[in-house]
């Protein structure tokens, strides 16, 4: 989920002469506390760690790649859904779904890099894709704060939604494997 000061925003705020700026991004247009700004960020850890073992359990009975088109449809539409936001409690809901599709890629993706990767170079490969969170993590927040400045931070979410709709064709379009 995309998180810098761009997007999430401040709080509104008034001096000692009792003037008052109006908040910025998330925290600003729905006037939220620090509290419930931090709360979304657990929303999404709460849907990521929820659904990961659901996601790792139901590849007994399901194609891997089958799940995590439907795990990334799912954070696709719940980036969008954090993008037309009109409540807290509306983008806290989305932000855990984030989550929820989030843990389908998570939790299934590494177990096919350890079934298909060359055996000299599963750690590299491994390495790879672990190097890749924080990564995007830390895009994120550029990105998030790029877009929060320049536009609106609803942009920003639209525009992840945007940017993943290729990767979900993908996953339901891709062979399905099992895996071992």
């Amino acid at each position: 989920v995309i998180a810098s000061n761009g997007v999430n925003g401040s709080i509104r705020t008034c001096d000692d002469k009792g003037i008052c700026t109006s908040g910025s991004g998330i925290q600003g247009e729905f006037d939220l506390t620090n509290f419930q700004d931090g709360l979304l960020s657990s929303a999404f850890m709460v849907g990521l760690l929820v659904a990961s073992p659901i996601f790792a359990s139901l590849t007994k009975s399901h194609h891997p790649f089958r799940l995590i088109g439907v795990g990334l449809s799912v954070w696709t539409l719940a980036a969008a859904g954090c993008g037309s936001a009109f409540s807290f409690w509306f983008i806290a809901i989305c932000f855990r779904l984030v989550g929820v599709g989030e843990a389908s890629f998570i939790s299934l993706a590494a177990p096919f890099i350890d079934d298909s990767a060359p055996v000299s170079q599963k750690t590299a490969w491994l390495a790879m894709f672990y190097i890749c969170i924080p990564t995007g993590i830390a895009v994120g927040y550029v990105y998030g704060g790029f877009v929060g400045s320049q536009f609106n931070w609803r942009y920003g979410f639209w525009g992840e939604a945007l940017l993943m709709l290729p990767f979900t064709v993908f996953g339901f379009a891709f062979e399905p494997l099992q895996l071992k």
